[in-house]
């Protein structure tokens, strides 16, 4: 382990913070998204404000007299270098510690013979033999229809609150899903960079087996993007669900069918923001556009099926807006999510984009990026909204996330 100095400037890495109660204590819980330790962190509440410190602007020392003012008491500077100390043995801060774990783990992902599913015994079952059952259990009054188009729209949440959206769409894509050689997956990729578009070349794995790869395929993508950023992110592909649902109800049409799975090309979109935040469009950002340009030509002679998987908005108390998602808010929400689901059934990844950009994503559309991308590659359609649905995202129903499933010829 590299030994951090005095003098060094710690930058805390993306990570998931959950409130919990630990041994009787407060504590926040610190969540590595790509786990590259087996440690689990809890950091008593008190100490939460000190990682806004950690921003790679300040000394250790400085961070700690930055802390002290902030709590107006002058505390030991042992605690504070502590914590940081524990960031680090954690692999919880950008340096050369935490990329000297992020090389070993990268080349133990990549060494192995596919890619892991993530949440298999956990969001669903991992038997093969109870999946199916588990699956059919969402299927309410949905059933295959003679539908051959090129894209859909998929949630990436969880199964327990939209299995029934899932069963609704998928269902109605069994046909162009049987008839396609290809499949591409774009998900969120929810801890990604500003625009990342990341790749893998490891076949997704399911409870039903291995998705084949399209390793020829990945490689011109990666040409188009710059292979340094192509894979830079290669390491969210482990634990990211978002791909991985799609993936696995993907693999059950082909099973239940009887069929073997076609080619899967797994890609995960970072965020947005930037664009939004500057004002400039992705249609203008070169590595995009050459991204989908190389992605419409090297699939020109094929039977693709192109998915999104993503969720919609997110709003209310759980995701830090100061009201609740009562009746009328849901309502206007409704016709907002109907609109861009109009652009999105027609192509029109423009409107799509501006939709959510001229309010500055203020419903936090877990989607943005990845459904822009697909109705780029797509170009100008048509087709229908499957199922639609508001799903709790607390215990009180203040807040909530909204899904959808879309068909597109």
């Amino acid at each position: 382990m590299i030994t951090m100095n005095n003098d060094s400037r710690p930058i805390l890495r993306p990570l998931d913070f959950q409130p919990v109660l630990y041994q009787g204590q407060q504590m926040w819980f610190l969540r590595d998204p790509l786990q590259l330790s087996d440690r689990q962190l809890f950091l008593p509440e008190a100490l939460g404000p000190l990682l806004t410190f950690l921003d790679g602007k300040r000394t250790r020392k400085e961070i700690h007299d930055a802390f002290c003012q902030l709590v107006g008491a002058a505390l030991d500077s042992k605690i504070t270098f502590e914590a940081i100390d524990q960031l680090d043995d954690a692999y919880l801060l950008e340096n050369e510690n935490t990329e000297q774990a992020k090389r070993a783990l990268l080349a133990e992902y990549r060494s192995q013979p596919y890619r892991a599913p993530a949440l298999a015994g956990n969001g669903y079952p991992s038997d093969p033999q109870e999946l199916p059952e588990h699956l059919q259990s969402y299927a309410g009054g949905s059933q295959a229809m003679n539908w051959h188009g090129r894209g859909i729209v998929s949630p990436h949440i969880d199964l327990n609150r939209g299995g029934r959206v899932y069963s609704q769409v998928w269902r109605g894509a069994e046909a162009a899903i049987l008839d396609a050689d290809l499949v591409l997956i774009l998900g969120t990729d929810h801890y990604g960079g500003l625009g990342t578009v990341t790749l893998t070349k490891q076949a997704y794995a399911t409870p039903y087996g291995i998705l084949p790869a399209d390793e020829a395929l990945v490689d011109k993508l990666a040409a188009a993007l710059g292979a340094e950023a192509a894979f830079a992110n290669e390491l969210n592909h482990r634990q990211e669900h978002s791909v991985e649902l799609s993936a696995v109800w993907l693999h059950h049409i082909f099973r239940q069918a009887g069929k073997e799975p076609c080619p899967m090309v797994p890609i995960l979109v970072g965020s947005f923001q930037e664009f939004v935040v500057n004002g400039t469009k992705p249609a203008a950002n070169d590595r995009l556009s050459a991204f989908i340009d190389v992605l419409q030509k090297e699939t020109a002679d094929r039977k693709v099926l192109a998915v999104a998987s993503v969720d919609l908005a997110h709003v209310g108390p759980n995701f830090g807006d100061n009201f609740v998602m009562d009746q009328a808010r849901r309502e206007k929400l409704t016709k907002q999510d109907h609109e861009l689901m109009t652009a999105a059934i027609n192509g029109d990844a423009e409107s799509w984009y501006s939709q959510i950009a001229a309010v500055g994503d203020r419903n936090r559309i877990c989607g943005f990026a990845p459904t822009y991308l697909m109705l780029r590659y797509l170009g100008q359609t048509s087709g229908q909204q499957i199922a639609y649905d508001q799903c709790p995202a607390d215990n009180q129903d203040s807040s909530l996330v909204s899904i959808c499933g879309l068909l597109l010829d």
